[in-house]
């Protein structure tokens, strides 16, 4: 049995992957956080998990950051992100700072289960969009993203103020 812990900062969007794991009979939902404490504590109480499902938006502190502590931190779990964002924004930084995976929350269900078992196995998951861009960068040299240039915390802002986020908001969440 696979098992699972969800970090997500919204509850309805938990329950959704949480009946989407459950479906299949491989995957159980161990635990479920909110933000990135509820999360550290689920994972010092021993919470055993083989695959931890993580949010790029999560409040006070972004999934890359919460990639970072962990690593930091010496935690061997794997991390599979999972984003509303499109993969060209997120995608390799995630991967670069060590996740296994990107899932867009916009894919399939069954896209989602696929790559939560492959994750399982040790394996890093990507999305046929996501090996194309991957192809495309290794046979033509394409020109730096601006927003590749910024830092982690740089364009989490950028989105925040993109989404319409007022700076007295941005300020308070970070």
């Amino acid at each position: 049995m696979i098992k699972v812990i969800l970090c997500d900062d919204h509850a309805l969007i938990r329950r959704g992957i949480r009946d989407t794991l459950t479906d299949a009979p491989d995957v159980e939902v161990v635990g479920e956080a909110g933000d990135y404490g509820t999360l550290r504590a689920l994972l010092r109480e021993g919470k055993e998990c083989d695959v931890l499902l993580l949010d790029i938006n999560l409040p006070g502190r972004s999934g890359l950051d919460v990639l970072n502590a962990l690593k930091e931190e010496g935690s061997r779990v794997r991390v599979l992100v999972l984003s509303m964002y499109p993969e060209d924004q997120y995608a390799l930084r995630a991967m670069r700072a060590g996740a296994y995976g990107y899932v867009n929350k916009s894919g399939e269900a069954d896209q989602l289960v696929t790559a939560v078992r492959m994750v399982a196995q040790g394996r890093k998951y990507v999305t046929p969009e996501m090996a194309q861009m991957l192809v495309e960068n290794l046979t033509q040299p394409a020109p730096e993203q601006p927003h590749e240039k910024l830092s982690d915390r740089e364009l989490q802002t950028l989105v925040m103020i993109a989404s319409g986020k007022r700076l007295s908001d941005i300020a308070a969440a970070l």
